[in-house]
Formats: structure tokens, C-alpha cells, sequence
């Protein structure tokens, strides 16, 4: 049986080492919260960990909130998902989190807030719940989740998946490297001519992207669009230019269309004229898939129908924004959507029910994509977490931006800064001034300590230095 005993939250303001454009909004300050939870599992007291950085902008996406409101807002929901967990018992984790969700979901449709957000609060109980329970068993999460200790049924909540277990899709050993997927924002720097005097940041770190391809040796790419054509056309033509002389022919890319249309019609007009510009045309054929173009008022609706009926010859595309609920995935596919993004914030056992649904896909011969995309992720927590359920779900493309737009963990006590260069020699280097940063080398991550500590972080994490406490 497992039952919570006690909830503690710390928080850490950050500011970026350079601004990250993403959508409607642009990061320079966010905090970072750590949830720690201590459980009862099978007679047992156990804690577990979950971190994330709270993004405005994201979640919501209304241009009339204030960021303040926007970030009470996502503490709100955090605090209500462990209120709602006080109250459950359940025989595994799996089965905590589902009556976990729905009195979650009760609660955000009574509240009248939208289930991307309020399952934010969701995902945060259940990540801690699954670390604690993968230290309660000394299970990697790889482990618990093909043999099953966590509990899922898959069936009880997509019944085409009757008769199916992790086992059955999930890899036996889960990849030792990943791809980090550079993240291009609307306005980051392509070369040194695009930094105005005193915007160079002076950490040691890339800051434009010829620097960052030199340094890390990148050959994998997010880049993010806003549908404005001339624009878009103008900064994909200098990127495919420093692509070439950096990469030669050894890249690929995604597109992420930041919900910048409304009609599959404006998008598909959008798309060809890119696909028919001269200076684009060496990119195409590196294009892994398009990430979300249609507002997520939209991007679900029977109108997009018309993607599947109208548009055979489209590239493929996949929802994020509008993977808020259990059901949408089906929905997205039904329209002719080939898959979703995984990202720890929108719930791991959801994305193991949708790795399922898109490996049954698979094996129909149909598109199926599974993409890792990153909502910010540093820091020796979220990060660590969010490899290890990419690598356990098989993701080897995964974007990743929090190791850019900060610098490192420079801004974290220095207990932890150890933690992860002492547990995570193959992930973690010091940086010239001794803080660690992700080691990227040929634009890959190792990742073995990660896949082989329980839920990606090992032993016992000082959070002594932060600011927080019970939550009562």
C-alpha cells in the first residue's frame, strides 16, 4: 500500500544567460521548484524527488496574464495535485496515479483552468512517487517499468492496448547516448554579427549557433518558427547556410511551428513556400518532423480533419501543446497527426500508454513518432529524470535547451553541483570556473549513470541551501 507522509517545496530564482524567444513569450528569470515527497510503500518510508522550472507563457498561453499570476498559478496547481494525494491509498504507484489524476481533473474543471496546466501539478506528485518507489526497490526506471513494479495497465485506460505490458515495446536496454537536439529560439543568434554591443555573455560557453555546432559538436536541431514567411525564410536561410559549412551533410532538424496558425490551409501555403525556396532546399531532407503548428484552440478540432484528406504529400506532424489529456493522442492521430512529444511536465506514464499506442502504429506500417522535447530542463534533478524516462521510452533525439540558456549549474548551491559531478562523471564537466555543465561531445550525451541510478538520481540530494519547506 502506498499512502504520502509529508511534502516539502524549494524554490530557486534563475536568470538566463541570454534571453530564450519561445512563442509569445521570452525567458530571462524563472524560477526552478523541487518537490520532495516522502512516502509509505509497502511498510516502508521513502522519499523521492520532482524539479521543474516554472515557464510563463507555456502552459496557458494568454497574452493578458501577468508573469507573476502565470507562475502562482502553475505553484496553485502544484499544491492542489499533493493535497489531492494526501488524501489517496493506493496498492501501486500506478493506481495512485490514476485516482491521482482524476480527483486532479475534477478539481482543474471546477477551478475552470485548462488540463496542460493542471496536470503539471499532477506530474510533479507522480515523478516524486516514482523515484521513491524505484529507490524503495533499487530499480533503475528502465527496470520498473518492463518488469512492471510501478503497476500499469495499460488497458484500463486504452483498451486497444489489451494484452500489451511495457515489455512488449519499451527497449530492453535503454540508449547510453542521446542526440541533444539544439534548440534554435525565434531570436538567438545565428552568428557572431547577429550580437548587439553587450550582448556577448562571457562564461565560456557558445552563445551563437557556429559556436555552439564548434563546441558541442552538434549535429541534431530545434528550430522554431513564428508563420511570419519573410522572416522565417530569411533566418532558415542563414541557418541552412551555417548547417552546411559546420555540418556538411551529417544533420537533421526539426520544425516547431510554436502554434503559429489557425487552418491546416495556412499552414500547408506557409510550408510549400519554404519547401519551394532555392536557399531551403538542402534542408528538407533532414527534416525529422513538424512540431505543433496550430493553436492548441485548434489543433484538435474536426477541422484539421482536413490535414489527413487534403494534404497526402504533408511532412509529419506532431502535437505537444495539445498533449494535455489522456485521450489526446488518439484524437491527434485520428486527424492525421503521426505521434506527440514526450516531456516529463505532461506525465511519464501517459507518454509510456502513448509509446504503446504509437508502437502498435508501428507495426501497421503507419507513421509513428515519439519526440523528446525540452520545456527548460535544468538543474541536477529535472534533467537527470527527464533523460532517464527518454532513454526507458526509447527516444534518441531529444531537444535540449536548459544547458544553453543558462549557464550550467552555476546558480545552484554547491551541494549540488557536487551531487552531480560526483554521480554523473559521464554526463557533468566543470566549466573553466569549476560549476559543472553537460559534457555534449559530437552532439551526444552519455547517459549510463543516468539509466543506471533509480529514476536517473542517485543516493541522497542536499537541498538544505534552498529556499522552502513543508507544505503543511
Amino acid at each position: 500500500m502506498i499512502r504520502l507522509l509529508s511534502a516539502e517545496l524549494f524554490r530557486l530564482e534563475l536568470r538566463a544567460r541570454m534571453p530564450f524567444r519561445y512563442g509569445i513569450a521570452t525567458m530571462t528569470d524563472v524560477p526552478q521548484v523541487i518537490l520532495r515527497l516522502t512516502f509509505e510503500i509497502d511498510g516502508r518510508v521513502e522519499t523521492g524527488l520532482a524539479a521543474d522550472l516554472l515557464p510563463p507563457k507555456w502552459f496557458t498561453k494568454d497574452p493578458k496574464r501577468g508573469l507573476a499570476d502565470e507562475i502562482d498559478e502553475m505553484l496553485r496547481v502544484i499544491r492542489a495535485a499533493v493535497g489531492h494525494a494526501r488524501m489517496l491509498r493506493a496498492a501501486t504507484a500506478f493506481g495512485f496515479w490514476r485516482e491521482l489524476y482524476d480527483a486532479q481533473a475534477a478539481w482543474a474543471a471546477d477551478q475552470q483552468l485548462p488540463p496542460l496546466l493542471s496536470n503539471f501539478g499532477t506530474s510533479f506528485v507522480e515523478r516524486a512517487l516514482i523515484h521513491a518507489v524505484c529507490r524503495s526497490r533499487s530499480a533503475t526506471l528502465s527496470a520498473a517499468l518492463r518488469e512492471n513494479i510501478l503497476g500499469l495497465d495499460l488497458a484500463a485506460l486504452q483498451p486497444v492496448l489489451a494484452g500489451v505490458t511495457p515489455r512488449d515495446f519499451l527497449p530492453v536496454q535503454p540508449p547510453a547516448e542521446i542526440f541533444a537536439r539544439h534548440t534554435v529560439g525565434l531570436s538567438d543568434p545565428i552568428s557572431a554579427g547577429d550580437l548587439a554591443a553587450g550582448e556577448r555573455v562571457d562564461d565560456g560557453l557558445p552563445q551563437t549557433l557556429d559556436e555552439v555546432i564548434r563546441f558541442y559538436g552538434q549535429r541534431h536541431f530545434k528550430i522554431k518558427i513564428n508563420g511570419e514567411s519573410a522572416r522565417d525564410r530569411d533566418r532558415l536561410a542563414r541557418m541552412a547556410a551555417v548547417l552546411a559549412a559546420e555540418c556538411g551533410d551529417d544533420f537533421a532538424f526539426s520544425l516547431d511551428g510554436n502554434e503559429s496558425f489557425h487552418d491546416v490551409a495556412s499552414f500547408a501555403a506557409y510550408y510549400r513556400d519554404l519547401l519551394g525556396a532555392p536557399e531551403l532546399r538542402a534542408l528538407w531532407p533532414h527534416l525529422l518532423y513538424v512540431e505543433q503548428p496550430w493553436h492548441r484552440s485548434v489543433a484538435l478540432s474536426d477541422g484539421i480533419g482536413e490535414l489527413a484528406r487534403g494534404w497526402p504529400d504533408r511532412p509529419p506532424i506532431i502535437i505537444d501543446e495539445s498533449d494535455a489529456e489522456l485521450g489526446s493522442l488518439p484524437a491527434a492521430l485520428a486527424l492525421g497527426y503521426a505521434g506527440t512529444s514526450h516531456k516529463n511536465c505532461k506525465g511519464v506514464f501517459k507518454s509510456v500508454i502513448n509509446a504503446g499506442l504509437l508502437a502498435r502504429r508501428r507495426v501497421a506500417g503507419l507513421p509513428a513518432v515519439l519526440s523528446g522535447e525540452d520545456l527548460g530542463n535544468v538543474g541536477p534533478i529535472s534533467t537527470l529524470q527527464d533523460l532517464a524516462a527518454q532513454a526507458a521510452l526509447g527516444v534518441t533525439s531529444v531537444e535540449r535547451n536548459g544547458h544553453h540558456y543558462f549557464a550550467g549549474l552555476a546558480q545552484f548551491p554547491r551541494a549540488l553541483q557536487q551531487h552531480a559531478l560526483v554521480a554523473h562523471p559521464d554526463l557533468y564537466v566543470p566549466a573553466r570556473q569549476g560549476w559543472p555543465r553537460l559534457d555534449l561531445r559530437a552532439g551526444q550525451l552519455a547517459i549510463g549513470t543516468v539509466n543506471a541510478a533509480p529514476f536517473g538520481v542517485p543516493g541522497e540530494v542536499d537541498l538544505s541551501e534552498l529556499t522552502g519547506g513543508s507544505l503543511g
